[in-house]
């Protein structure tokens, strides 16, 4: 199984400027790519190969207009081609229908403007990681490296990334040989919500922590700081700065926090079950923002990664379910109820239910049947041929003849 483990970096003002030059090159190649592919379906519905965009990069390195192609690792260039070819096939997938999830838009032009600029290495351009623990890189040189924990394997590649705010990364490609943990007999079923972020069948709580709702009014501050400067000046650029930066540091402490309780349900559980949400929807409506908040469908995501490579297993019920209108207990369902609504009383067994606890039960419940009949076990009763003696109807003869 191939990983990502990405590391922060820090370049030195000398090779940031490199790295600057290495992502124009980048952008410049992808953008000559993809308008040499756009002009020959204008002009004839004819598509270029990506051999002879190849070529055409090539020759292009020795005219005066593209000759600073070549202060770059040609590695760098090539990967930019791979990028618009994986672009294209994934849109052609999607047209055809041999792509799962969502449609894919055709590839579009990349800007200098774009929040994130990157560049990838392969092990054609002869990166390495040094004695001394620094990042070499072709025509950049070596990258001071912060290592939160050692690589499994040697890496295939090394993305460099640059965000936002100005932060560098770099993102290795690495082989790694996971180990299944212990078995447990543990299973549980997963209830999100606003209010409180989960609630587990097993009766254990996560509360919502709500980072954007904590930081609204320091971003609200940065961002009026923003909209204060002039258009293209410098203090405008530092100003934006500032506003990525407050969102990266939400987002960061979004991504810890769901790590740490993904990784705590995975190791004490040997079977996971959660609801669909369809977060789309929701995301429509008056409750987007703490919907987005929540980042529902990143824990889900990281439930299902972290499963999958500790040998547990992850399923998820039909959105449809109605989970929070059945009685637990004794399976009578009382019908819809508005939010507000988080103690009920069930009208057959008198039992005493709290919405989203029972909710985590049903989704439990529900999720072992599903995994049942995935696996081929009765779940309805099959087919047994009828009595002779059984009643039936008959249709009626018209009248004088068969």
């Amino acid at each position: 199984m191939q990983l990502r483990y990405q590391y922060r970096v820090y370049p030195t003002p000398g090779q940031q400027e490199s790295l600057a030059r290495a992502f124009g090159c980048a952008r410049v190649v992808f953008n000559d790519a993809l308008a040499a592919r756009k002009a020959a379906f204008t002009a004839d519905r004819s598509y270029v190969s990506d051999a002879e965009l190849s070529t055409r990069l090539t020759a292009a390195k020795t005219t005066p207009e593209r000759a600073w192609l070549s202060e770059v690792s040609a590695v760098v260039l090539q990967q930019a081609l791979t990028d618009l070819n994986t672009a294209y096939r994934n849109f052609f997938q999607s047209v055809t229908g041999k792509r799962k999830g969502p449609k894919m838009a055709p590839p579009r032009f990349r800007s200098r403007k774009d929040n994130r600029q990157s560049i990838r290495f392969t092990r054609n351009a002869r990166f390495a990681v040094t004695v001394g623990g620094k990042l070499r890189l072709p025509k950049i040189g070596e990258v001071k490296v912060a290592w939160s924990r050692d690589l499994p394997s040697e890496p295939s590649s090394v993305t460099v990334i640059k965000d936002a705010s100005g932060r560098y990364f770099a993102s290795f490609v690495v082989e790694v040989d996971d180990q299944p943990l212990p078995q447990v007999d543990a299973e549980v079923g997963i209830d999100l919500g606003l209010t409180t972020f989960a609630v587990l069948s097993n009766g254990k709580r996560i509360e919502s922590p709500k980072f954007l709702h904590r930081a609204e009014r320091r971003l609200a501050r940065a961002q009026r700081n923003l909209s204060r400067k002039q258009k293209g000046s410098n203090n405008r650029t530092k100003a934006r700065v500032k506003v990525a930066k407050a969102h990266v540091k939400v987002a960061d402490t979004r991504r810890d926090w769901a790590h740490k309780h993904t990784t705590a349900i995975v190791r004490e559980t040997q079977t996971i079950y959660v609801e669909d949400l369809c977060v789309k929807g929701l995301a429509r409506t008056r409750l987007a923002k703490s919907v987005h908040d929540a980042g529902w469908s990143m824990f889900t995501g990281m439930l299902k990664e972290k499963a999958a490579r500790s040998g547990r297993y992850f399923g998820k019920v039909d959105r449809f379910y109605p989970s929070s209108q059945i009685c637990a207990p004794c399976g009578h369902r009382d019908g819809p109820k508005p939010l507000s609504v988080r103690v009920w009383t069930c009208p057959v067994c008198a039992a005493v239910l709290d919405r989203d606890l029972n909710a985590s039960n049903n989704v439990l419940a529900a999720g072992r049947a599903e995994r049942l009949n995935a696996c081929r076990g009765r779940v309805s009763p099959g087919l047994a041929p009828a009595p002779a003696d059984e009643a039936g109807t008959h249709r009626k003869r018209p009248p004088g003849g068969l």
